[in-house]
């Protein structure tokens, strides 16, 4: 059962779900990242370990691989901090914490988010509506992102589905990710690959085409993001009211850009560059660029892959109305700051001037922003789900930080591609509009557009 109940000193109301007697099942609920990962069941009862003794050979295949599974895991790719030791460390993350207290600003029923996961005419709404269900950790949610795999005639819907199925983990995802290992894309059937591999050991696997480099670009590697993010806002300033948006990558994309990880390979260990792109923002249709230069550690010590830590700190113009380019309610010259953090994974069958290319790149990251509340308020999730409608920010401006509502903590993933389908993965192909510092380059000639400058000036794009 679900009702909605109203936010205290809030114009939000959340979907609560109930049980048949009206007990609140709120604190049985949990993010898409911790499904599957506690000991308390979806009906919200303790699982314990049965009492008898079961045989291996009594048991049944799919009971040998959950074992199997768990085997290994255990061995390998368990996070100590979850197991044992010093709660500083382990009980430390804020997001987590937000999440146990946030409402949910989608209020849409559960039965609306099935029905729009399959049938919305957007396929942005489809994945949006898929990955709300799933962030709520229903019992027929694998079942769900299977359909949408199965059906779907949008390839980064099916991709960015399998990658729900693998944040739900534990081997009913591996056993689902297995059914599209022959699927007819080779990019759905490599993801597959890769995510399963991620579930088994903690690392990739990837199939076995070969790459196609394109000498006389700015970058590289052009790597496609997928970014998944949870966007935490402060509702009053009590600090006892949280909402949460969970951003599904097209999602994420459509407000806030779609981004590529842009790597040189002499310079990759230090700095790069994420160049974002914004479709539909500029009334004369050009896509609104939005850059950032991150720069940090990577730690080296294996030769396979590179461990990381980069930040940006880069100006850009704050829009106080909450929106990319709109002006009406006064602007702000600030700095804003992000982090991200992860592992990129390297290919030695792919070569750049005699160096591994980078093959697959996953990680999380963090920042502040801003959210008009009243401009959501009431809002249909196509509505929110605008291109700029949410903007990023800072807490050390005297008059941006105050402003600064929405804590945004997610993880991304992104791998190189055969875009052209020429069964060969293109490793530097898409276009970005960035110099190697980050500065605006439209034509893509290596030379900036105007020296400094990392963001569309919203000056000059006015309609």
């Amino acid at each position: 059962m679900e009702r909605r109940e109203k936010c205290p000193g809030s114009f939000f109301y959340s979907v609560v779900d109930v049980e048949p007697d009206g007990t609140d099942r709120r604190e049985c609920e949990m993010a898409i990242d911790l499904c599957n990962k506690s000991p308390v069941s979806a009906d919200g009862e303790v699982r314990t370990w049965p009492q008898e003794t079961a045989l291996l050979e009594d048991l049944g295949t799919e009971q040998r691989d959950a074992l199997n599974f768990a085997y290994r895991t255990t061995l390998s790719n368990v996070d100590p901090r979850l197991v044992a030791g010093d709660p500083a460390a382990w009980a430390s993350d804020f997001g987590y914490a937000l999440n146990r207290v946030a409402i949910r600003l989608d209020n849409r029923t559960n039965d609306e988010l099935r029905h729009d996961a399959l049938h919305h005419a957007d396929p942005a709404m489809r994945e949006q509506a898929m990955y709300e269900y799933a962030d709520r950790d229903q019992a027929d949610a694998f079942e769900l992102l299977e359909q949408v795999v199965r059906h779907d005639t949008n390839r980064e819907v099916r991709w960015d589905a399998l990658w729900a199925i693998e944040k739900l983990g534990g081997a009913q995802a591996i056993s689902t990710l297995q059914k599209f290992l022959g699927d007819a894309d080779p990019e759905i059937a490599e993801w597959s690959k890769l995510f399963i591999s991620e579930l088994q050991s903690g690392d990739p696997s990837f199939d076995g085409r070969d790459a196609l480099y394109t000498p006389g670009r700015t970058f590289d590697e052009t790597i496609y993001l997928l970014i998944h993010c949870d966007l935490y806002v402060r509702l009053d300033e009590s600090n006892t009211h949280w909402g949460k948006i969970s951003l599904a990558p097209q999602g994420l994309a459509r407000i806030y850009g779609q981004a590529h990880a842009c790597p040189n390979v002499q310079t990759r260990e230090r700095q790069l560059v994420i160049a974002k792109t914004i479709s539909g923002l500029h009334a004369d249709g050009s896509p609104h660029c939005d850059n950032y230069l991150f720069r940090g550690f990577t730690d080296r010590t294996r030769r396979d892959r590179g461990n990381f830590f980069f930040e940006s700190l880069v100006p850009r113009t704050f829009f106080k109305s909450g929106r990319a380019d709109d002006p009406s309610e006064g602007v702000r010259k600030a700095n804003i700051g992000f982090a991200r953090y992860g592992t990129w994974h390297l290919e030695p069958k792919f070569q750049i001037r005699e160096e591994a290319a980078i093959r697959y790149v996953r990680g999380r990251f963090q920042g502040w922003g801003y959210v008009n509340l009243a401009r959501i308020a009431g809002r249909s999730i196509e509505q929110v789900l605008t291109p700029g409608n949410g903007v990023l920010s800072t807490l050390h401006d005297p008059e941006v930080g105050p402003m600064t509502n929405a804590f945004i903590l997610g993880t991304f993933k992104g791998k190189l591609n055969d875009w052209d389908g020429d069964g060969r993965i293109d490793m530097n192909s898409r276009d970005v509009y960035s110099t190697v510092d980050g500065e605006i380059d439209s034509d893509q000639d290596g030379v900036a557009d105007e020296p400094g400058l990392t963001c569309c000036d919203h000056t000059t794009l006015m309609p």
